[in-house]
């Protein structure tokens, strides 16, 4: 299984994106589930989110990450990988998905780590020239 260069590119650049967005949502649910019911509105299914991209995450960055090494064989993206997948899953699948600070803290954590390593990843295969 080899991955076309540029279909790397490009699957690095959605998991930084949605690891990026996923932190910057992490960071900002404490205030949002403050001013929703003050503003009539209601969370309903929502919560269960953070674990279904948990997931997704985690197949998207183990496929990107594998083929990335496939390539330049630098274990770099992996160091940040693997301990931001670790936390983003004590966030999201144990007492700790309660939403609290605490939980908001490990899944900024989590999903800063998991943007840099598809940011390391892009940059070590980019830095190959496509080959």
């Amino acid at each position: 299984m080899d991955a076309n260069p540029s279909t790397l590119r490009n699957a690095d650049r959605l998991g930084f994106a949605a690891s990026f967005l996923c932190a910057v949502h992490c960071a900002l649910l404490p205030l949002a589930l403050a001013l929703l019911p003050a503003l009539g509105l209601n969370l309903g299914g929502w919560i269960d989110f953070d674990q279904a991209f948990v997931v997704f995450a985690t197949l998207l960055g183990s496929a990107t990450l594998s083929l990335g090494y496939r390539r330049h064989r630098a274990f770099r993206a992996w160091a940040l990988l693997l301990p931001g997948l670790g936390l983003v899953w004590l966030g999201a699948f144990t007492p700790l998905h309660d939403h609290t600070l605490g939980h908001a803290a490990i899944m900024v954590a989590g999903g800063l780590l998991l943007a840099g390593a598809h940011l390391v990843n892009l940059r070590l295969t980019h830095a190959l020239g496509g080959r």
